[in-house]
């Protein structure tokens, strides 16, 4: 059925000439925007506002853009459509080709937000609209912030929860890889250098069991597990190209940005990254929608707890508990959650290759490897290990121990490097930054608390993750004794203003603080 829009359309194609194609280089993150001139005819003839949504044709391909309007010839001229870095990527045609523009329909989930800000109760149904147009990219970036907003802190139930992640893991790609069980494992985050996924997923594929970790780039970290697992391997692939090394090998470690797995939740990203916002309900749907689009049936979930972690306190994260568990049943996946130490940073080393060599480290048994990473990822290893129906409850951490200390987990993690396209590095002289300074004790004492937040920051403020080598790299642990003029940690920056950055933050506040070792506060978590 012909649209009175579509129909419009058509009409202005037959009288106005076709606009030529044009490349603008702004990257929108994960945003299409098209650019027209002001004194462009279309702009005039269609009566386009700026930051309206526009559709976009060419040679049976079709994308929603939002509009920005222009009066400088330098970036598109009256007879160029301008279309920023996303936009002409995923029209996926060469500068120069004529395309049509017009209006676009509003999304027909619009009323759905409207309730849901007016404080309504939203269905199932409801949901699925709104997840369908999120991942069309049939809303705008203040539609999305209006969406994210109005399902913050509160504002959704345990029913909500559900609807939303499963709308978000039916949207887009949907796995089956045809066995069982497909195990995976995620960390809530929060905790800066927890890359245990770098030594869990070699120990559980060098088991056989099947676990495909597709994992996040940092949003607000230092570094995700993708940018870490970068430093050794292309964690870009293909998905035909992922499945064969998941097959072969029996597990990966790899992006997902290009698997397509709930894209729905990539665009909200792009919203509550610079928001800050990370609600709950939010949280639960986006992990639990893209493991269950991954095939995954068993999933471990740590949630990390401490005075300066994502959850601060036991009592939130039993509640956290019983929403994943709640929303994890319905959608028919086996969930084992952990509560683990969340009081400081795990590993040594915050940035993605001062991450890699930690893990690596652990891998290979290296002197210095940080025991802490080595025995939580032992711990969470051994957990996964016995959804193995013939593992025996209780076994899989000294079975997941064997497998480490025998070798078979580094040989499998040269294996799965090898296969998604190895890069050099060397644990011994790795690719570190090259501006530093070192944080030094102001007074006697022990280590009576870290600052997460303010160690992650530092990092960031040094380059991480964009710069591989930047970061922080830790000397000291909570019940460590210090003395005066003894070091902490040190900053590794890529370039001098960001070394100054780093520098000026740490002398407002180093992040350790030091005292006396009773006023170390202990943590009652399960590891």
């Amino acid at each position: 059925m012909t649209t009175p829009d579509a129909t419009r359309a058509e009409a202005l194609d037959d009288t106005l000439s076709p606009l030529s194609l044009k490349r603008v280089g702004i990257d929108t993150y994960r945003e299409n925007v098209a650019y027209l001139h002001r004194e462009c005819d279309l702009y005039r003839a269609e009566g386009f506002q700026a930051l309206s949504k526009v559709e976009i044709r060419a040679n049976g391909q079709r994308i929603l853009a939002s509009l920005n309007v222009v009066d400088d010839a330098a970036i598109v001229d009256c007879q160029q459509l301008g279309l920023s870095e996303d936009a002409f990527e995923a029209l996926g045609l060469a500068e120069g080709h004529p395309v049509s523009v017009s209006q676009a329909e509003p999304p027909a989930s619009i009323p759905a937000l409207h309730r849901k800000l007016a404080g309504e109760r939203l269905s199932r149904e409801d949901f699925r609209h709104i997840i369908r147009d999120i991942a069309e990219l049939r809303y705008s970036k203040i539609e999305l912030s209006a969406f994210v907003i109005g399902c913050d802190r509160g504002e959704l139930d345990r029913e909500e929860v559900f609807y939303l992640s499963d709308a978000m893991s039916r949207v887009g790609r949907r796995l089956d890889w045809h066995e069982h069980p497909v195990v995976d494992k995620h960390c809530i985050g929060g905790i800066p250098g927890n890359r245990t996924s770098m030594l869990v997923v070699p120990i559980v594929a060098a088991h056989g069991l099947l676990c495909p970790k597709t994992s996040s780039r940092a949003i607000t970290s230092p570094s995700g597990t993708a940018d870490t697992m970068e430093v050794l391997a292309n964690v870009d692939l293909p998905f035909d190209v992922l499945g064969d090394i998941v097959r072969t090998h029996r597990g990966c470690l790899a992006w997902g940005g290009t698997s397509e797995l709930s894209p729905a939740d990539d665009v909200l990203i792009s919203v509550e990254r610079p928001l800050s916002l990370d609600s709950p309900g939010q949280m639960v749907a986006s992990i639990l929608s893209k493991k269950v689009a991954a095939g995954s049936t068993h999933l471990l979930l740590d949630i990390p707890v401490g005075p300066h972690a994502k959850v601060r306190s036991m009592p939130e994260a039993r509640q956290l508990r019983r929403l994943f568990e709640f929303v994890a049943g319905c959608m028919g996946l086996t969930l084992d959650v952990v509560i683990t130490d969340g009081s400081q940073p795990v590993g040594r080393g915050i940035g993605p290759v001062l991450e890699a060599r930690d893990a690596m480290r652990v891998l290979t048994h290296h002197a210095e490897a940080p025991m802490d990473l080595r025995l939580k990822a032992l711990r969470l290893a051994g957990r996964m290990l016995e959804f193995d129906p013939d593992v025996r409850g209780g076994a899989g951490f000294g079975m997941a121990r064997d497998i480490l200390d025998d070798g078979r987990a580094a040989e499998k993690m040269r294996a799965i490097i090898e296969a998604q396209g190895a890069k050099p590095f060397d644990p011994e002289n790795p690719p570190l930054a090259p501006h530093r300074f070192e944080v030094l004790a102001t007074a006697d004492g022990v280590v009576t608390g870290i600052d997460n937040i303010k160690l992650a920051r530092i990092a960031r403020l040094a380059g991480a993750p964009k710069a591989a080598g930047a970061g922080v790299e830790l000397f000291r642990c909570i019940g460590d004794p210090v003395t005066t003029g003894q070091p902490l940690y040190r900053v590794h920056a890529a370039y001098r203003n960001e070394l100054t950055f780093a520098h000026q933050s740490t002398e407002r506040e180093s992040g350790i603080a030091i005292g006396h070792a009773d006023e170390i506060i202990r943590l009652n978590v399960e590891f």
